[in-house]
């Protein structure tokens, strides 16, 4: 029969030469919204990761909470020390041993608490001067009721004002580092700060075994020897506590970016930061005592020659502790971080 058109041996189209669109490639042509938004929707997708958004900092309120425990704790003991003053330790001697562990701990409140008020505005607006605003004015609230309580259950004297208003004045600069932009990074400072604070007043129980395991005797010399060798492990270790919990705070929050698949997770940079971040607030603390303590060190200093040599020989103490803690930290964060890294791939030939 002749392939007549519309007969049943006219010739049909060659199906071969017509390439059936994939799946994939159908849907996005016929749906341009769900093609546009398909990859987005997993989040274990490599394209859908925002690298231009740090990962945000986790467990806030309680690091918030944790710090903000730990200034109470301090301000309470420090008034302690302060009304159990007896004949031959003055009041004032006292209060400018406990100012650096107060400013220590309303540095990192203050950071702390202005975190925990800065990420709810981060995650809601990529304005940045916003954030940092919220997070000045959680850091003045901590330093205001700081403040507050000193004034109402210290003695009032310029003892009391120097150390109000100092603690207030850190926990300002605290909520103010609070307002950087990676809160992760932030976060992982002030647990690792909080955490060497927490440790090295732990420490004083191990002090006087350690001063006879290093050899002091009745020498002066051995006494000085010992001493050294014990600030040097104490320091030492505080390094170590400090990068380890930097590495741990930052590892939590990557797995957290990479589970939610909304932001990139922190780099080793992140880790050198935030390991160094705890011997950079010990500085920061210092630099605030010499600025704003230094009326109540120079009365100490000023009782007895002895007090003026304890004074500079614990300022000099607490500098070498800091830079201990910077380096010893910083490597300690990077190296855990580097051993999480698989091995390069090998080229193949």
């Amino acid at each position: 029969m002749s392939n007549e058109p519309g007969g049943p041996t006219a010739a049909q189209p060659d199906q071969s030469d017509a390439v059936d669109p994939e799946p994939s490639d159908r849907t996005a042509a016929t749906d341009p919204d769900l093609g546009e938004h398909s990859d987005a929707a997993d989040p274990r997708a490599g394209d859908d990761v925002d690298t231009s958004r740090p990962a945000p900092a986790p467990a806030t309120t309680v690091l918030a909470l944790l710090a903000t425990g730990w200034l109470a704790a301090m301000l309470w003991s420090t008034r302690e020390a302060i009304s159990s003053a007896t004949a031959g330790v003055t009041a004032v001697s006292l209060s400018a041993f406990a100012l650096p562990g107060v400013i220590s701990a309303a540095l990192v409140a203050g950071a702390a608490v202005g975190l925990a008020a800065g990420e709810p505005v981060a995650r809601r607006t990529e304005r940045v001067t916003l954030r940092f605003a919220v997070a000045i004015g959680a850091g003045l609230l901590v330093g205001l009721l700081a403040a507050l309580a000193i004034d109402l259950t210290y003695a009032g004297d310029v003892t009391t004002r120097t150390i109000a208003g100092t603690t207030a004045a850190a926990a300002v600069i605290g909520g103010a580092l609070a307002g950087a932009r990676d809160g992760a990074v932030v976060g992982a400072v002030a647990a690792a700060a909080l955490g060497t604070l927490v440790f090295v007043v732990a420490f004083s129980v191990a002090r006087d075994p350690l001063f006879n395991l290093f050899g002091a005797g009745d020498s002066q010399q051995s006494l000085v020897d010992a001493a050294s060798w014990v600030s040097r492990t104490e320091s030492l270790l505080a390094g170590l506590v400090a990068g380890g919990l930097a590495f741990g705070y930052l590892t939590w929050a990557r797995r957290r970016a990479v589970r939610d698949g909304g932001a990139a997770g922190p780099r080793w940079p992140a880790y050198l930061v935030a390991g160094a971040g705890p011997g950079l607030l010990l500085l920061l603390t210092e630099v605030i005592i010499r600025i704003g303590g230094r009326s109540l060190i120079d009365l100490a200093a000023a009782l007895s020659e002895a007090d003026a040599v304890a004074q500079t020989s614990l300022g000099t103490s607490r500098v070498d502790n800091a830079i201990w803690v910077l380096f010893v930290g910083a490597l300690t964060a990077v190296v855990s971080f580097g051993r999480t890294l698989g091995a390069p791939a090998d080229d193949e030939a």
